[in-house]
């Protein structure tokens, strides 16, 4: 009978062969039937098609021949069959079921064609039996070697999509910068993934200047190498979605989008339609926190596989990391740009109305890749012809640190208006950054500045200045040869203790003082003027030096000069810059008189301002100033102490001084009707502009200001 069976089995094989390749499409139609979702794509049917001929044909030598499974070669179309619907994300599942399917299907064509070919039952079962027997074993090897192949493709995919997640991480949000990362996002999704990638992000988010939500812009978009279709939009062009579009639902609900062209799609590339050449599209919202800040859309035209469940879960992967880099990005902007805008509003817009010095500044922001700190600069006029020249630090960066910026230079300048000196200044300064300390929460961390604070006097022409954990000053002063001519400048930082930085407590100042020849330059500047990756502290301040000490230039261009040299591209930390030149009042411009605790002294006083004013061609001042001396005058001989000095100072005001060796600060009062004083301080208020009390080492200084006549004043020599 065994005999009967393999001559019957070979009769069989070879009734068939001549039909192996309409055998194979009988057997695929059925399996389009039965699994039509393996079926889309007409390039993998074609070798499908070519796979199923192979196994036809395989099998049927096994039959003709009475091979041994082992002896018969798979088809070499099958594992590239099993790549592809690996790549398609078709289940390993799937693909046995149509294995076993196809393998049966084929069995049951074998059965037919041996009842076509005898009527003995007992021959055509027991050909049966061998048929089943070999057609699993049959069925069992390829499958091995299919579920090889499959798993080695999806092995492969898995690799790659790690690595491309990696890319993403190590490419996407490398810097702080909107567009940048969106770009970056598009050049990721494209490497080996996409063959187009387009973002779109809503206007209000790059603008932050409520831009209605609809209105997108096309922040980036990039190509696969070998191109494809052209994007309807172009990069920088602002758009809309129309209402009911795909793109526009998947803006209003979040939710991404898989896409995959049908016979209805046209050209129209503004909505919903798939572009031509373009065979699917992944579309996915940019959403971080809660908030929509636009759409990322990725297309395949060249890659023959369509994007899947699968790739669409990695997108999203890719796309969500990207929101929330480009959410920071945006973020940090908009804080960048609001306390950018605080930090130039609290800095001094227009150089201070002053005579004892000619000054610039300049405020220089970080880089894009740090927020913006809490420099500052500031020049505040004081009484006596005299002018304060402060620069300060505030540790960290972005809102607080302005923030904090701002209720400091408000304190100097509360502090500079009592006339104190640096030191007194600087441990009233940290008072106050210790109290701001306190009031603080943990998050906001630890407050803590630097400040240098100079007073510079153009009629002693002393400088005095102190530092709490600042960068001293670049003093620069001209040298004379022998014979007067000018010979050069000489580059100095002053030798003298900085104390601690604010915040401390309980650590002292020193104040230093030093006599600065007319002309002179001071350059005041926060650390981030000098330190740098590409150099140390020291060549930066021997370039520094080097700028100061070339051909003379207004403090405007020195400014300018030194931004150049020390800093020829965006820094690193923020920088504030303060160069002063300083000037020397006349001493014609200038008139004092000791006077003894006398009452009698008042009329001396009185004479000598009245001479003095005519000799400036100021009587028109005189009865109001021989008033103010003789109200001051007097107050220092009835509550002061000798010895008495009266000080007149001519510049762009008149400013009378006296001073006494008591620290006992005067004060305005209510005088009541019977009372024989009190009205002292009062008629001064009224007869002067500016009037106030300063403490020095010795004692006190109460001085009142004028404004001189249009047609007449004194000007500084």
């Amino acid at each position: 009978m065994g005999t009967d069976v393999d001559a019957f089995l070979r009769r069989l094989a070879q009734a068939l062969r001549p039909r192996a390749n309409q055998s194979a499409d009988v057997l695929l139609r059925v399996l389009r039937a039965e699994l039509p979702e393996m079926w889309k794509d007409d390039e993998l049917s074609m070798v499908a098609l070519e796979e199923t001929a192979g196994h036809v044909t395989a099998f049927l030598d096994m039959l003709e021949h009475g091979l041994d499974v082992s002896e018969v070669e798979t088809p070499a179309s099958a594992p590239e069959v099993a790549r592809r619907f690996a790549r398609r994300g078709v289940p390993v599942s799937t693909l046995l079921r149509a294995y076993r399917l196809g393998h049966v299907s084929l069995l049951q064509m074998i059965q037919r064609e041996a009842t076509r070919l005898t009527g003995d039952w007992e021959l055509i079962n027991a050909a049966g039996m061998r048929l089943i027997a070999t057609g699993f074993e049959y069925v069992d090897r390829g499958s091995e070697q299919v579920v090889a192949a499959y798993q080695e493709e999806r092995d492969r995919l898995l690799r790659r999509r790690l690595l491309l997640t990696n890319e993403a991480s190590r490419r996407i949000g490398t810097t702080l910068d909107t567009a940048r990362t969106a770009r970056e996002l598009a050049e990721v999704g494209t490497d080996d993934f996409a063959d187009l990638v387009t973002v779109d992000l809503f206007e209000s988010v790059l603008q932050d200047d409520g831009t209605p939500p609809p209105v997108l812009r096309r922040v980036a978009q990039h190509p696969a190498p070998d191109g494809g279709p052209d994007p309807a939009v172009a990069t920088g062009r602002t758009h809309t979605y129309p209402a009911g579009s795909e793109p526009a639902h998947a803006l209003a609900t979040g939710q991404p989008l898989l896409r995959h062209r049908t016979d209805s799609d046209t050209a129209d590339r503004t909505g919903g339609p798939l572009a031509p050449g373009v065979h699917s599209a992944l579309l996915l919202p940019l959403r971080a926190r809660g908030d929509t800040l636009g759409l990322a859309q990725f297309f395949r035209h060249r890659t023959v596989a369509p994007f899947d469940e699968e790739d669409l879960l990695l997108a999203q992967e890719i796309a969500a990391r990207a929101a929330v880099y480009i959410d920071n990005a945006r973020r940090y902007t908009q804080e960048r740009s609001t306390a950018l805008a605080l930090q130039r509003s609290l800095l001094p817009r227009r150089p201070v109305a002053q005579s004892a010095a000619e000054t610039a500044a300049r405020y220089l922001p970080s880089g894009s890749g740090a927020g913006v700190g809490g420099d500052w600069y500031d020049v505040i006029p004081l009484s006596g012809a005299r002018v304060a020249l402060v620069v300060g630090d505030v540790v960290g960066r972005g809102l607080h640190a302005a923030a904090t910026m701002g209720r400091l230079r408000t304190a100097v300048r509360a502090f500079a208006d009592i006339d104190l000196m640096p030191d007194e200044l600087l441990t009233h300064l940290d008072d106050v950054v210790i109290r701001l300390q306190r009031e603080e929460s943990a998050e906001e961390g630890e407050t803590s500045a630097t400040c240098l604070y100079a007073i510079y006097d153009p009629v002693s022409r002393l400088c005095s200045l102190a530092s709490a954990g600042h960068v001293l000053p670049a003093v620069v002063t001209p040298l004379a040869a022998d014979d007067g001519t000018p010979a050069g400048r000489a580059v100095d930082f002053p030798e003298m203790p900085i104390g601690p930085p604010l915040g401390l407590g309980g650590l002292p100042f020193e104040t230093a003082q030093f006599e600065l020849p007319e002309g002179s330059l001071l350059a005041l500047f926060t650390d981030g003027l000098l330190e740098s990756r590409r150099r140390d502290v020291d060549t930066a301040r021997s370039l520094l030096s080097d700028v100061l000490a070339r051909a003379p230039g207004s403090p405007e261009e020195l400014c300018d000069r030194l931004l150049a040299a020390l800093l020829p591209s965006r820094p690193a930390d923020d920088v504030a810059l303060l160069v002063a030149r300083t000037r020397a009042l006349d001493p014609g411009h200038v008139a004092a008189l000791d006077l003894p605790s006398d009452p009698a002294a008042v009329s001396r006083a009185r004479d000598f301002t009245t001479g003095r004013l005519t000799a400036w061609g100021l009587e028109e001042l005189a009865f109001t100033t021989e008033l103010v001396v003789s109200e001051l005058v007097t107050n220092a001989i009835r509550y002061g102490k000798g010895p008495i000095q009266l000080r007149l100072i001519l510049q762009s005001t008149l400013t009378c001084e006296v001073s006494d060796a008591s620290s006992t600060a005067p004060h305005l009062r209510r005088a009541r009707a019977f009372d024989e004083g009190g009205r002292g301080l009062l008629l001064v208020a009224q007869l002067t502009e500016h009037w106030g009390t300063r403490h020095t080492r010795e004692g006190k200084v109460i001085w009142a200001e004028q404004p001189l006549p249009a047609e007449g004043g004194g000007v500084l020599g």
